[in-house]
């Protein structure tokens, strides 16, 4: 498959593919095997975390702005970029979001009398929008994402997002087993991110310079890191509401670099 989106297609394929063999096996599994999967994909999470924040020293990055001000520009992003996402609690939107999928995909039950069955509704609730949401940042917070999209759109190829998409389902079976049928809703999340950033390929074209993807790629790294410390259950980090970062930091890179 060569047209653009082809890999796309084949991520959102991926997740679901994953997402039903973790949900079959999940039952299966005691409660401390799911626990020590999902500690074991924190852990890996951190370490691709770490991976992309190392982009910050970056030649490309330091020529850009100078050698003391890429760590700057980073901690500028996230602050700058948290106060935003904050303010509009982009965090809480994405789980009225998974909230909103879940009755979509008719996954709620009607309501019935009783405590315990409202209480399991909701059990049932934080389950589904904990797994749509974790899963949505993992699959969608990263430099394959951004990277492989806009290559696909540029018509360069798609082998970029053919790995994300085999990372993403090996993630996927775990997920689910762990987090429940909520992973499989985050397909909808990879489609509609990856495909914007492909349309985005399309008619803009090269519109990162390597300087400003660094930045966006260490940003991104850091946000990863965070998304990790959750999945280990160590914060619930709001990632949600850092998400605008990526796009500050961007723009921070042009700014300084307009005026060294």
């Amino acid at each position: 498959m060569t047209f653009a989106g082809a890999g796309t297609l084949v991520n959102v394929a991926t997740v679901l593919a994953g997402g039903g063999l973790g949900l079959a096996l999940g039952h299966r599994l005691p409660e401390r095997t799911r626990d020590t999967v999902t500690d074991g994909l924190g852990l890996v999470t951190l370490l691709i975390g770490a991976l992309s924040a190392a982009s910050v020293g970056s030649a490309a990055l330091e020529g850009a702005v100078g050698s003391s001000a890429p760590v700057l520009i980073v901690l500028g992003a996230l602050l700058l970029g948290g106060i935003a996402g904050s303010l509009v609690d982009v965090e809480r939107r994405l789980e009225d979001l998974g909230g909103w999928v879940r009755v979509r995909l008719g996954r709620r039950s009607a309501a019935t009398a009783g405590a315990a069955a409202g209480e399991a509704q909701d059990a049932a609730r934080e389950r589904f929008i904990e797994g749509f949401v974790t899963s949505s940042l993992v699959f969608c917070v990263g430099p394959l994402t951004i990277l492989g999209a806009l290559s696909d759109g540029l018509g360069l190829g798609a082998e970029q997002l053919y790995l994300k998409a085999t990372l993403d389902g090996f993630a996927a079976i775990a997920f689910a087993a762990s987090l429940g049928v909520g992973v499989l809703a985050s397909a909808l999340t990879v489609a509609v991110v990856q495909g914007l950033l492909t349309v985005v390929g399309l008619v803009v074209g090269d519109v990162l310079p390597a300087a400003h993807l660094d930045a966006l790629t260490a940003t991104g790294g850091l946000l990863l890191l965070g998304v990790g410390l959750r999945l280990l259950r160590i914060r619930q980090v709001p990632v949600g509401n850092l998400l605008p970062a990526l796009v500050v930091a961007p723009l921070l890179v042009a700014a300084v670099a307009a005026f060294r």
